[in-house]
């Protein structure tokens, strides 16, 4: 038996181009699934934050606002930036509420790829049906996470076949869970064909790798069977060794399974349990196995302002550069506006036009944005995600390019509102504030209508 330790981030150098080792994902799922409690595993385990924060205790990095806090949910989706491995991955932490679904919107349409978080014990429930819709509309390859599996009434298996029955999508398990509820103990890599078991306070930085004990091996057999026949629908040489009893290696597979996800013929499956520090090192281990980098995404394509004609930008930073806002937030030292680069290179000082409005906008500071923490950049190449401070005349969904060689991305599309309410001061002498508070909330949030 061997004890396999997690080897720290920045040991390990990165030698490709960086955007091949590049990820863009977003973390979605029902409320209390669990998705902050697995962000914050992330943080822990990339060494971002040296001591994870509870939601429960309200002390969670990603879920900072005062509400957040209080009420132990995410309100608004939070954005980070983490070394896994040789690799580098943006997260964004989105809502499972479904009052705040155009925040999971938002994210959704600039994001790569996603990580589906389900309960191990309720399965497919009725917002994780919702996100999947967006993540579906905008063609996000995805993952799936399981899970609560040391949760009583935990079952592998009935949460996979709700995948199939609710989202009509093809869960594809690379890993089955060793025992269940206070028995769940490892998980057996399908990939690989290895026995997994978690050691206790370890925090998932350590785990130890065996053969897969006798008693189980009919359970993986199986598991790899089925995985292997969905596999081969994308791939030849793969197809005709599993018609031919032939060996399939690990990395042909891998390949496989990676076609099969890109093109959003079929979902990997994982699991494991967030709050126990269980299983969730090997999801982001399948994020950079199975998730898209910005170069294998296909060119952006929108409008030539003033013209019927259309156009692409391909991801590289030799374009002309091309961008999408598409969050902001009103502060009083100016307006943090997040941005997805999908061509050029954005720099610090660069005059860009907003097609929509015909005005020009200076980038004054670039920052990159952990949770509530801002730290200045100089540029943000074609397919990262970066912010900038003190913009004007842009809002959510606006494009921002290169004079010379414009380009209007297509907006972002909110669902209507189903509230309505009418405000008035108590004091005539607060009009002014509860005025100056209604814009605050119509910059950052794209769904908020206001009238006089």
């Amino acid at each position: 038996m061997t004890s396999t330790v997690l080897a720290p981030a920045q040991l390990i150098g990165a030698k490709a181009d960086p955007m091949l080792k590049h990820r863009n994902i977003g973390i979605m799922a029902h409320i209390d699934a669990g998705k902050t409690t697995f962000t914050e595993r992330v943080l822990f385990l990339s060494e971002k934050i040296h001591k994870t924060g509870e939601v429960h205790d309200g002390a969670a990095t990603m879920d900072f606002l005062e509400e957040e806090r209080k009420r132990g949910i995410t309100i608004q989706s939070a954005a980070t930036q983490v070394d896994w491995k040789t690799f580098t991955v943006n997260i964004i932490d989105t809502p499972g509420h479904v009052d705040f679904t155009a925040e999971v919107e938002r994210s959704l349409r600039v994001l790569d790829g996603a990580i589906a978080v389900f309960d191990g014990v309720a399965g497919v429930e009725a917002q994780s049906e919702t996100v999947w819709r967006q993540a579906n509309k905008y063609k996000v390859p995805r993952l799936c996470f399981i899970n609560k599996m040391d949760r009583v009434g935990a079952n592998f298996e009935d949460a996979v076949q709700s995948i199939r029955d609710r989202l009509s999508a093809r869960p594809a398990p690379i890993q089955i869970p060793i025992g269940a509820e206070a028995a769940f103990k490892g998980v057996i890599d399908v990939v690989r064909m290895k026995a997994i078991h978690f050691i206790d306070g370890a925090e998932d930085r350590k785990y130890d790798e065996f053969e897969i004990p006798a008693e189980l091996l009919p359970m993986a057999q199986k598991a790899r069977h089925d995985l292997c026949e969905i596999a081969a629908e994308f791939d030849d040489t793969l197809l005709d060794l599993f018609v031919e009893d032939g060996e399939i290696t690990e990395e042909l597979l891998k390949a496989a399974l990676r076609k099969g996800t890109l093109a959003i013929g079929c979902t990997p499956v994982l699991c494991g349990s967030a709050l126990k520090h269980k299983g969730v090192r090997f999801a982001l281990d399948a994020v950079l196995d199975y998730l898209p980098s910005p170069l294998e995404m296909p060119p952006v394509e929108g409008d030539v302002p003033r013209t019927e004609r259309r156009t692409a930008r391909k991801p590289l930073d030799t374009e002309p550069v091309c961008l999408m806002a598409f969050k902001t937030i009103a502060e009083s030292t100016g307006d943090l506006t997040f941005v997805r680069v999908y061509s050029g290179v954005l720099q610090k000082g660069a005059k860009l036009i907003n097609p929509r409005t015909g005005k020009s906008e200076r980038i004054g500071r670039l920052v990159r944005v952990h949770a509530n923490k801002q730290e200045a950049i100089d540029e943000v190449r074609a397919g990262d995600i970066g912010a900038c401070v003190g913009l004007k005349d842009t809002v959510t969904g606006d494009t921002l390019c290169d004079e010379d060689n414009p380009i209007a991305l297509s907006k972002i599309v909110f669902p209507d509102a189903v509230i309505s309410m009418s405000l008035e001061p108590k004091k005539s002498g607060d009009r002014d504030k509860l005025g100056e508070v209604i814009r605050k909330i119509l910059r950052e949030d794209p769904t908020f209508r206001a009238q006089t």
